[in-house]
C-alpha cells in the first residue's frame, strides 16, 4: 500500500504548469516497457489503442476489459500508470465511483473519466450530472490512503461542439467537484488553450494533435501535461499497413530497416 501510495503521490507531483509532464499512451504491455525503456516519467492507456488490440473500435471495451488492462500495463513497469476509463462505464454517479474503487484495486496512479455519454442522439452529459459523477469519482479516489489521481475530460470537440466558453465552464465545475488534473481533448488553438489554462487552477493536459502547438509553446502557456491518445499506436499500426502494402504489391522489403531498428529497440529494452 505504501509503495502504491508513493506512486501516486509521485504521479501528482510531474504535473508542473510551465514544465508539462510528456504522458505517451502504451497500447499493450510491450509497448508499456518500450516507452519506459525511452525514459519517459509516466504512462496512461489509450481506449482507442487497447480496442484495436482486439480488432474494435474505440468505445467497444466493457468495464472488465478496459481495467484487466489498466492492471497488467501497470504491473510491468514501476512507473505511474493512469488509465484511459471512458466515462467511467456508468451513466449515474454510483457507477462511476464503482469504476474508481475498482481501478485503485487495479495499481494504478491515476484515471481519466469522461462526459461523453456514448449516445449519438445526446452525446455530452449535462453540466449538473457531468458534475456530480466528477464528484463522485473524486471521492472514491481520494477517499482512502491512495490518492488516485483523477483527471476529468470535457469531451466538447471531440463531439462536434466546439464551444469554449461551455468547456472551460465544465472543466471549473469538475475542479470544484474534486478533479487533479483537466483534459479538454481536441483543442488546438494557442489562444484558447491559454484561455482556459487562465481559468482553471490545476494542470491542464492537451492532446497532442495535428494542428495544436507544439510542446515548447504548450510550455510557454503553462499547460500541465502532454498526451498522445492512440496517436502511437496508429502510428505503428500505419507502419505495419505501409510495410504489408509494400510486400503485396511491390514484392520488395524497404520496410526491413525500421524492423531492424524496432528489434534492436526490444532487445535493449527487454534484456537483462
Amino acid at each position: 500500500m505504501r509503495d502504491h501510495a508513493e506512486t501516486a503521490r509521485r504521479f501528482l507531483e510531474l504535473h508542473h504548469p510551465g514544465r508539462p509532464l510528456l504522458l505517451p499512451n502504451p497500447w499493450d504491455q510491450g509497448s508499456a516497457r518500450l516507452l519506459a525503456w525511452l525514459g519517459f516519467e509516466a504512462l496512461a492507456t489509450t481506449s482507442s489503442g487497447f480496442a484495436a488490440t482486439l480488432g474494435r473500435l474505440d468505445g467497444s471495451v466493457n468495464r472488465s476489459e478496459a481495467l484487466g488492462h489498466a492492471a497488467a500495463i501497470a504491473g510491468t513497469t514501476d512507473l505511474p500508470v493512469s488509465a484511459d476509463l471512458e466515462n467511467g462505464f456508468a451513466d449515474d454517479p454510483a457507477g462511476v465511483a464503482e469504476t474508481l474503487r475498482l481501478a485503485l484495486q487495479a495499481g494504478l496512479a491515476g484515471c481519466s473519466v469522461e462526459d461523453a455519454s456514448g449516445r449519438q442522439d445526446d452525446p455530452i452529459y449535462d453540466p449538473g450530472l457531468a458534475a456530480e459523477r466528477v464528484r463522485a469519482a473524486a471521492e472514491a479516489a481520494h477517499r482512502g490512503p491512495v490518492h488516485l489521481v483523477l483527471t476529468a475530460r470535457a469531451e466538447n470537440y471531440l463531439h462536434g461542439r466546439p464551444d469554449l466558453a461551455d468547456t472551460i465552464a465544465r472543466l471549473q465545475a469538475y475542479q470544484e467537484a474534486g478533479a487533479d488534473v483537466l483534459y479538454a481533448p481536441g483543442l488546438r488553438r494557442l489562444e484558447d488553450i491559454r484561455q482556459l489554462v487562465a481559468s482553471v487552477d490545476r494542470p491542464v493536459n492537451v492532446l497532442a494533435v495535428s494542428g495544436a502547438p507544439p510542446v515548447p509553446e504548450l510550455a510557454a502557456a503553462r499547460v500541465g501535461r502532454v498526451s498522445v491518445g492512440g496517436a502511437f499506436a496508429f502510428a505503428a499500426l500505419g507502419a505495419v499497413v505501409e510495410a504489408a502494402t509494400e510486400l503485396r504489391d511491390a514484392g520488395s522489403y524497404g520496410f526491413s530497416d525500421r524492423a531492424g531498428a524496432g528489434r534492436d529497440a526490444v532487445r535493449a529494452a527487454f534484456g537483462p
